[in-house]
């Protein structure tokens, strides 16, 4: 063999040994498929759905006391805060008006008594005369008309004479319920008029420690909602506090913003503490369904969707047999992997708490490894990241 023909071989050799050696190389630098993607297993427990609004705070009776006449405040008896007894003076509008009109009434009264007084001895006179036939039975009729007239005369002053002491009655305002002041929006010195409405002086709390939360609820998940249901709430003001509550009511009105529906939800809350006060937002969470040991796959793994290379290889394949299903009940699709090759399953999906989601599927068990999503990728599960509704 010539010296050529083997240097030819030895390089030959070198060649298919680094080709080689570089075809290992970017094979040990390739990433697995198990390192593509990020995977939580399919679990088995408990879960409960539960709907969510934001509501205020009130007393179960709020009451808005205001006055029926105007005038000028005088003397104020109460503040924010103080307890009040049902018939407790409250303020007093000045009165100086209303006595000058009970005196100019007295007046009228007794210049109308002192009219029926003349009317009744005319009246009895001309009787007299008129059995003595000295006089007509007109003149007659007419004495006895007067002396009606004198007698409604006498009425209609007694009866505005009561109307100014009523009205001086009304410049006392008195609390019509026992409670809490809660607000006031008048001072000394200050005018109230009473035209078409009656303005409001002073609003009481009748009892603190029963209140009520008035929220409103999407029309999609107002059919779950029923009298009785235990509701649990927070407040910003107990961040890490708890409070529980019963739906009292789910008023029929419904209310319509930008298309939006919502219906008003009352929720009954026992207070015997007093800490929750009247106008707080209340974070409003019920319960609609629960249930117990179900196969629970993660909500981000229903959210992941293969890259479009890879749905385009996924189309290609066939899909797995599964068991009938019922056609009233939504479905989704979880990725796991196989061979290599992501491979989806369709699942029954059930409730979901926000976290995890009840599935019913013949080819997933507890402890599987399930896709939810690509290594680099955004998580939904992430500390700041958006948390999203799915049904």
């Amino acid at each position: 063999m010539s010296r050529s023909i083997k240097k030819t071989i030895v390089w030959l050799l070198i060649l298919a040994a680094a080709g080689a050696a570089l075809y290992f190389y970017s094979q040990s630098k390739t990433p697995k498929p198990e390192q593509l993607y990020r995977f939580q297993q399919i679990s088995r427990g408990d879960v409960t759905q539960t709907i969510s609004a934001n509501g205020t705070l009130n007393p179960v009776t709020l009451v808005n006391v205001g006055t029926q006449v105007s005038g000028r405040v005088s003397k104020l008896y109460v503040d924010f805060n103080d307890e009040v007894e049902k018939g407790q003076v409250l303020l007093e509008l000045d009165d100086s008006l209303f006595t000058a009109q009970i005196e100019e009434a007295r007046g009228n009264v007794r210049n109308a008594q002192s009219s029926l007084e003349l009317a009744q001895a005319n009246e009895a006179r001309m009787r007299s005369l008129f059995q003595q036939e000295y006089v007509s039975k007109q003149e007659l009729d007419q004495s006895v008309q007067a002396l009606k007239s004198a007698r409604a005369q006498v009425e209609t002053a007694q009866a505005q004479l009561r109307r100014h002491e009523t009205n001086l009655g009304y410049s006392i305002i008195r609390s019509p319920v026992s409670g809490v002041v809660v607000d006031r929006v008048v001072n000394i010195g200050q005018t109230v008029a009473a035209s078409f409405q009656t303005p409001t002086l002073i609003t009481i709390a009748q009892d603190l420690t029963k209140m009520e939360i008035n929220s409103s609820f999407a029309e999609a998940d107002i059919g779950n909602i029923k009298v009785g249901q235990k509701a649990k709430f927070n407040v910003d003001a107990y961040p890490n506090r708890s409070f529980e509550g019963i739906v009292k009511q789910v008023r029929l009105n419904p209310t319509i913003t930008s298309n939006v529906v919502t219906y008003n939800v009352v929720v009954s809350v026992d207070n015997p503490d007093l800490i929750l006060m009247p106008g707080m937002t209340a974070y409003v969470n019920i319960a609609v369904a629960t249930y117990v040991n179900v196969l629970l796959a993660p909500n981000s793994a229903l959210r992941f969707k293969p890259s479009a290379e890879e749905q385009e290889n996924e189309a290609g394949k066939p899909r797995p047999t599964r068991k009938q299903v019922s056609a009233d009940k939504p479905m989704g699709k979880i990725y796991i992997l196989q061979q290599g090759q992501l491979q989806p399953i369709p699942v029954e999906l059930g409730i979901t708490d926000g976290r995890s989601t009840q599935i019913t599927t013949a080819e997933l068990k507890e402890g599987d490894r399930v896709v939810v999503g690509e290594i680099g990728g955004a998580s939904d599960d992430a500390p700041g990241g958006r948390r999203m509704r799915l049904f």
